[in-house]
C-alpha cells in the first residue's frame, strides 16, 4: 500500500528549502518579489490573446499583435526570469544552472529555427553563398556554445577533496618525493631568482630542485650556485621545452615531478595541497589556477587594470572546469604536478607540437588516467608586458593546439578517450577557428554596404522577436556562467584584438603546420615612452575606416532614399547601419589597445597595506604601506618628516623584516623609499611575502555589462585627452 505523507508535512519541507535557498543573500527575497511583480505586471501589460500562440508561430512567425511593444515580449520575459534566478544565486550553483542552461538552450534552439528556415536569402549567386556560409558559421559556433552548456552542468569543485587529501600529507602519513623542475631560455636572471626562492619556500621536507637552463649562461649556472639548486643543462635545444623537461626526468629520480615555468612563483602551501591527490592511483596529473601577478597589455593599455581580470584567466575559470568534469583537463605547461611513473608510461613529455603541455595530457587521459583541475591559485607568474608579446603567446598556443590534426596525440583520433572527452576536446580546438568567424563578421556588413550583398532577408519586427531574446538572454548570462572572469563586452573586444592575426596563423597552420619553432614570449620588459605597434594595428585600422565610410554611404542611402526604398530593403540597410555602429565602436578600442602605455621598470607594484616603522636617526615613524615592491616602497605616515638624505632603516612588523632604506621623495605624509642592496636572507623573505603567503592571489571579478561600457567610455576619453595634450 501506498503511503502518502500528509499535504501540511509536505507544505513544511517546501517552506525548508526555499528558505535554504533564499537564506544566505539577504536581498534574495526582495529580488523574487520583485520578480514575481514584475511578471504580473508583464501579463498584463502584454495582454491579448498572446497565450494562443502555436509551435510553429512562436518558432516561425512574428504573432499578430494588438501593440507594436508586444514584439518585446520574448525578451522581457528571459531577461526577467535570468536576472531573478542569477540576484538569488549570484554565483552558479546546481539549481540554478539547471534552470539557466535549459532557458539558454530553448532560447538558443527558437533562434536556430528561424535562422535556419526563414532568413536565408536566395536572390542571387553571391546572397545564396554567403547567406548559407554565415549560417553555417553560426551553427558552428551555436554548437560549440550548446557543448560547453551542457559541461557546465557536470562541473565539479576540487576543493573539498584537496581538503581531505591534504591531511595525510600535513600529517606526514603521505609525503612522496617530489622533483620542481624550472625550465629556462632566455629568462632574465631577477624573474628566476623569484621563481626560484619561491620553490625552496614551499612546505614540504621532501622535494628536490632543478633549474634547467637551455641557453647554458654561465650567470644562471651562478645563479643556482648560489641559490643551492641543482643546475642541469643539454649540448642541444632539440624539442624545445619538451626536450628540456625530458632530457631533466632523466637526471631526476622523485616520484612525483612538479613544473614551473621560469616566470612562476608558487605559494608555500602548494605541494600540500596538491600531493594528496596522487593517493587516488588513477589521477595522474593535478594542474592547478592559473594566476598573474601582472595585468596583461590590453587592461593596461586601457587603463582598467584594476577592473579586469588577467586574460588567461577566463581559461582556467571557466573552459578548465568544463574539461574537469569529464576527467580531461588541460595541462598548461605551468604549476602542475605528474606522477612520474604515468609520465614514464607514455614516453614522457610529447615532443611532436608546440603545445607539449595540451598534448601530454590528451595521451595521459587516453591511457585511462585522470587528468584533473584544481581551481585554486597556488602560484602566480609574468603575463607578456606589451601587445607584441600578448599576441605572440596567442599566436603559439594557437598554432601549437591546432598541430593536433597532424600529429599521433591528435584527441580525436587517439584510442582510449571517451566520446564525451572528444566532444570537449574538438570544441575547444574550434575554439581557434572562431577568430576566423569573428574577422568575417567584421566584414559582412561592409561588403553589403559597398557590393550590395545581402547574406540574410529579415525584417525589423523578426530581428526584435527572434534575435534581439536569444543576444540579450547571452549578454546576461555570460559573466554569470564564466563565474565573473569576463564580461561579453570585453570578451569580444580581446576577439576583435587579436582576430586578423589568429585567422592568419590558422590558414598557415592548416597548410603548413610545422613551419615556425618555438619562440619564448618576452617579459620583464620595461620601456619609458609610449609604443604604437603599428603591425599589429593596420588591419584594424583599414577595418575601421572601411566601416565607417559603410556607414557614412548607409545613412546617406536612408536620408535620401527612403521614400523610394523598399520596406524590407530599408530594413536591411538599418540591421546593417546597426551591426557596422557595433563593429565600428569594437574597432576603434581594440586600435586604442595597440598603443603600449610605458612602464617605468620591470618590477611590479601591489596595492598591499603592512604595519611598518620608519626609523631615521634617533626618530622613530610609524606608517602604513600604500604601495611595495622587491625594490621599494610607498608608506604613508601620520606626521610630517623633513627630507634629509640619510639612510633609514623600514622595518615591516608584521613579518619582523628589517630593510636599509633610503628616502626618495616625501609628499606631505607619503613618503616613497628604495631599499637598498638586500643581502640574501632578507630578499628572500621579501619575496615570500610578496608573492608566497597562501591565499595571496585572490579570483578578482568582472565589471557587469553596463559597468564595462562606463569605463571603456572613461578610459577612450582619457587616451583622447592624453594623445592630444
Amino acid at each position: 500500500m501506498l503511503n502518502f505523507k500528509p499535504i501540511s508535512h509536505l507544505h513544511k519541507k517546501f517552506y525548508r528549502v526555499c528558505q535554504q535557498i533564499l537564506e544566505p543573500q539577504p536581498s534574495a527575497r526582495f529580488w523574487l518579489g520583485l520578480g514575481i511583480i514584475g511578471i504580473i505586471i508583464t501579463s498584463i501589460v502584454f495582454k491579448g490573446s498572446i497565450w494562443d500562440l502555436s509551435i510553429a508561430t512562436i518558432l516561425l512567425e512574428v504573432p499578430t499583435f494588438s501593440h507594436p511593444y508586444y514584439v518585446f515580449l520574448p525578451s522581457v520575459i528571459l531577461l526577467l526570469a535570468s536576472q531573478i534566478i542569477m540576484r538569488v544565486s549570484p554565483q552558479p550553483q546546481i539549481w540554478s544552472k539547471g534552470i539557466i542552461v535549459p532557458i539558454l538552450l530553448l532560447a538558443t534552439l527558437r533562434y536556430l529555427v528561424w535562422r535556419s528556415f526563414t532568413t536565408l536569402n536566395f536572390s542571387g549567386t553571391l546572397n545564396s553563398i554567403l547567406s548559407i556560409f554565415l549560417l553555417i558559421m553560426e551553427i558552428l559556433m551555436i554548437v560549440s556554445s550548446i557543448i560547453q552548456l551542457v559541461l557546465t552542468l557536470k562541473t565539479k569543485n576540487r576543493r573539498r577533496e584537496a581538503d581531505i587529501y591534504s591531511r595525510a600529507v600535513l600529517m606526514g602519513t603521505y609525503q612522496p618525493t617530489v622533483d620542481i623542475l624550472i625550465p629556462t631560455y632566455n629568462e632574465p636572471a631577477f624573474i628566476l631568482k623569484k621563481s626560484i626562492i619561491g620553490c625552496q619556500a614551499i612546505d614540504y621536507p621532501r622535494k628536490e630542485i632543478y633549474l634547467l637552463d637551455d641557453t647554458r649562461r654561465p650567470e644562471i649556472e651562478y645563479l643556482a650556485q648560489e641559490l643551492g639548486c641543482n643546475y642541469v643543462t643539454r649540448s642541444d635545444n632539440k624539442y624545445a621545452k619538451a626536450g628540456n623537461l625530458n632530457h631533466a626526468i632523466r637526471h631526476s629520480n622523485g616520484e612525483l615531478i612538479v613544473v614551473f615555468d621560469a616566470d612562476f612563483i608558487p605559494t608555500t602551501n602548494f605541494l600540500t595541497r596538491t600531493v594528496g591527490f596522487f593517493q587516488d592511483q588513477k589521477n595522474a596529473l593535478v594542474q592547478t589556477y592559473q594566476s598573474f601577478y601582472n595585468p596583461d597589455p590590453v587592461a593596461r593599455n586601457l587603463g582598467l587594470e584594476k577592473y579586469l581580470p588577467q586574460d588567461a584567466e577566463f581559461f582556467s575559470r571557466y573552459y578548465q572546469p568544463l574539461r574537469d568534469a569529464i576527467n580531461t583537463s588541460i595541462c598548461y605547461g605551468s604549476s602542475f604536478v605528474v606522477r612520474r611513473s604515468s609520465l614514464e608510461a607514455i614516453g614522457g613529455f610529447v615532443t611532436e607540437s608546440l603545445s607539449e603541455d595540451y598534448f601530454t595530457s590528451i595521451t595521459l587521459a587516453s591511457k585511462g588516467d585522470r587528468v584533473i583541475f584544481l581551481n585554486e591559485s597556488l602560484s602566480a607568474g609574468l603575463c607578456a608586458d606589451n601587445m607584441a608579446g600578448h599576441v605572440l603567446q596567442r599566436l603559439r598556443w594557437g598554432r601549437g593546439t591546432l598541430q593536433a590534426f597532424f600529429i599521433n596525440s591528435n584527441p580525436l583520433k587517439i584510442k582510449g578517450m571517451k566520446p564525451w572527452q572528444r566532444l570537449a576536446h574538438l570544441e575547444g580546438i574550434s575554439q581557434w577557428f572562431m577568430n576566423v568567424f569573428r574577422l568575417i563578421f567584421l566584414l559582412v556588413p561592409i561588403l553589403y554596404a559597398f557590393l550590395g550583398i545581402v547574406p540574410w532577408q529579415t525584417t525589423i519586427q523578426e530581428w526584435l522577436y527572434f534575435f534581439l531574446p536569444f543576444y540579450l538572454l547571452q549578454l546576461a548570462t555570460f559573466s554569470w556562467l564564466n563565474y565573473r572572469s569576463r564580461s561579453a563586452l570585453l570578451s569580444d573586444i580581446y576577439s576583435v584584438v587579436q582576430c586578423v592575426p589568429i585567422s592568419v596563423v590558422v590558414i598557415q597552420t592548416m597548410l603548413r603546420p610545422f613551419a615556425e619553432k618555438f619562440r619564448v614570449t618576452p617579459k620583464g620588459i620595461a620601456k619609458d615612452s609610449y609604443y604604437f605597434n603599428w603591425q599589429l594595428a593596420y588591419p584594424a585600422i583599414v577595418l575601421f575606416i572601411l566601416t565607417a565610410i559603410s556607414i557614412w554611404h548607409s545613412g546617406t542611402q536612408i536620408a535620401n532614399d527612403s521614400i523610394q526604398l523598399d520596406r524590407d530593403v530599408l530594413a536591411n540597410i538599418k540591421l546593417a547601419s546597426i551591426w557596422n555602429i557595433y563593429n565600428l565602436i569594437v574597432l576603434g578600442i581594440a586600435i586604442l589597445v595597440m598603443l603600449d602605455v610605458p612602464k617605468a621598470n620591470p618590477y611590479e607594484w601591489f596595492e598591499e597595506k603592512y604595519s611598518v616603522s620608519l626609523t631615521i636617526g634617533d626618530r622613530v615613524y610609524s606608517g602604513m604601506t600604500k604601495l611595495i615592491s622587491e625594490i621599494g616602497t610607498e608608506i604613508e605616515i601620520g606626521e610630517k618628516i623633513e627630507f634629509t638624505g640619510e639612510p633609514v632603516t623600514l622595518e615591516i612588523r608584521e613579518e619582523k623584516l628589517e630593510l636599509r632604506s633610503k628616502i626618495i621623495d616625501v609628499r606631505d605624509r607619503t613618503i616613497q623609499i628604495e631599499f637598498d642592496r638586500l643581502n640574501l636572507e632578507a630578499e628572500r623573505q621579501l619575496i615570500k611575502i610578496l608573492y608566497c603567503r597562501p591565499g595571496r592571489w585572490k579570483h578578482q571579478q568582472t565589471p557587469g555589462e553596463f559597468k564595462s561600457i562606463y569605463l571603456l567610455a572613461n578610459s577612450i576619453l582619457g587616451k583622447t585627452k592624453q594623445l592630444f595634450a
